[in-house]
């Protein structure tokens, strides 16, 4: 949804700076979250599973950070360039209130 909304601000020439890193850090958490699915299905220790949950919930916030600092020093700044700044604060601003509650 906000990807088609944004396709507009993404060139061949464009690169983000972070993406390879946001992509290393879902893979590892898609690795994690199986893990934990494992454990649980193993009838583990609750209090160790809700660990494991917690440092997945960090990964995440950690991978959502990168990627908004990505946005900001990319996508913004580059439709600030082409007058664009409104529908990109829109959109980002709609991702934010999803991401934020």
């Amino acid at each position: 949804m906000v990807q088609e909304a944004n396709d507009e601000f993404h060139d061949e020439d464009y690169e983000h700076k972070y993406r390879k890193q946001i992509v290393n850090r879902l893979a590892r958490i898609e690795g994690h979250v199986r893990a934990v699915k494992l454990m649980t299905a193993e009838d583990r220790d609750c209090s160790e599973v809700l660990l494991q949950i917690a440092a997945i919930q960090k990964a995440l916030d950690k991978a959502a950070k990168l990627l908004l600092k990505d946005h900001l020093e990319n996508c913004v700044v580059k439709a600030v360039h082409h007058g664009n700044q409104e529908k990109v604060l829109e959109d980002l601003n709609k991702a934010l209130d999803n991401y934020i509650r």
